[in-house]
């Protein structure tokens, strides 16, 4: 018998040129591999899930397709798609370097929603091409994830897919941040005693993240968003906004009549929500209403550190684990795609977004403190809240396909 993969004294790389530094030393062989759900000890067995056996049971999908939910695994199995162009805070590193991210995620989705997880890297950035390639792998999955696929283009793809398939389709560097923002964001505004009608927020960054932040915040009722990209704040008086960012313009800074440069958006804002990289001097920071809300999101070095945004800010959060208050995409995505897949979901609506945020946000409870606005990844409860919520609200939407959990 060959030996182990997850074996790593025998396994033929042992000897890796990184051997002895931790990180590598996980990485060796891959961190998923994919192991048989059914027991092969003799011919009896082996006649059952292969030859002739096998062959009853694609006689039945081939009559009634919808039996693929029942008889195989494709209804708890998402495709983990990228094209490598946005990975990170790596940026355009290539399909073939993007794979370790894609493993990782695909981990997660098995430790945190029990559901399978394939990595597809695809050597490709062409929209169409994308999507095609996506459009003729589905019938083998439950549902797509879109993962680190750069701006603008993540956007169109994204929206093509959604109009040709009937599974969940699903940006996480937009979406699965956004609900966990969201989440955040409604505990640090209960802390703070705001509004969310009469809350001023300023979100910096105007990639796939920024657009997803600022529009599922419009969607839970906060009306006076500033969006801010290098050029200044969007708003449809300017010329170089691209069609996304246009729209965008108008559902937020034109409706207050706001422009100008982050500086001045800054001045009196309640909340800054940072999904863009760069730094915002102290100088700024200090301009914010009183018991502000900071969320610097860059990795790994946050918009604002926070140690300089505890010094005019109420409430602080991070990307990073070694600071109170993560906003991780993890809360969301493993329980997002296991709400979806138990109610076998046409899509992913609005709605079921709204959902997985408010669930988070409401397992803080009565712990709720400046330093615990979100739970932890490791909250045993985070998977289970979250996919009910999403199951119920697919119900409600109108995309649930199964009666029952």
């Amino acid at each position: 018998m060959p030996a182990s993969v997850n074996d790593v004294s025998d396994h033929p790389f042992a000897g890796h040129p990184f051997a002895g530094d931790p990180v590598f030393d996980l990485h060796v062989g891959g961190k998923m591999a994919i192991r048989s759900a059914v027991a092969l000890a003799g011919a009896d067995e082996l006649s059952l899930a292969y030859t002739p056996g096998v062959a009853r049971v694609c006689e039945a999908i081939a009559e009634n397709p919808e039996l693929t939910a029942s008889y195989t695994w494709v209804p708890n199995t998402v495709a983990i798609v990228t094209d490598g162009t946005a990975v990170l805070g790596l940026g355009d590193i290539g399909p073939a370097a993007a794979m370790p991210v894609m493993e990782g995620k695909a981990v997660l989705f098995k430790q945190f929603g029990g559901v399978d997880g394939i990595p597809i890297c695809l050597a490709t950035t062409d929209v169409e091409e994308i999507v095609e390639t996506v459009v003729r792998m589905a019938p083998s999955f439950g549902g797509i994830n879109l993962e680190d696929i750069s701006a603008p283009r993540c956007f169109e793809i994204e929206q093509r897919l959604k109009d040709r398939l009937d599974i969940p389709v699903f940006h996480d560097d937009q979406h699965g941040t956004a609900v966990v923002a969201l989440a955040a964001l409604q505990n640090a505004l209960k802390l703070t005693g705001r509004l969310v009608e009469t809350t001023r927020v300023v979100i910096a960054g105007a990639g796939a993240a920024g657009v997803a932040v600022t529009r599922i915040m419009l969607e839970a009722g906060i009306k006076d968003i500033a969006v801010v990209d290098r050029q200044g704040v969007l708003n449809s008086e300017r010329s170089d906004l691209t069609q996304v960012k246009l729209d965008l313009a108008r559902d937020t800074a034109d409706n207050f009549g706001r422009s100008g440069s982050l500086a001045e958006v800054m001045q009196g804002a309640d909340v800054y929500i940072g999904v863009s990289g760069g730094t915002v001097p102290e100088e700024i920071v200090e301009t914010m209403a009183d018991d502000a809300i900071i969320f610097g999101l860059a990795n790994p070095n946050p918009e604002v550190h926070p140690d300089v945004a505890h010094r005019h800010a109420r409430v602080v959060a991070t990307g990073r684990s070694d600071f109170p208050n993560q906003i991780n995409n993890v809360l969301a995505f493993p329980g997002i795609f296991r709400g979806a897949f138990d109610v076998r979901a046409s899509s992913i609506t609005e709605g079921m977004k709204l959902a997985a945020a408010k669930a988070l946000a409401d397992l803080v409870g009565d712990d709720l403190s400046e330093d615990l606005i979100i739970p932890s990844p490791f909250d045993a409860r985070v998977g289970n809240a979250v996919s009910s919520a999403v199951a119920e609200a697919a119900r409600r939407d109108g995309v649930a396909r199964a009666t029952t959990d």
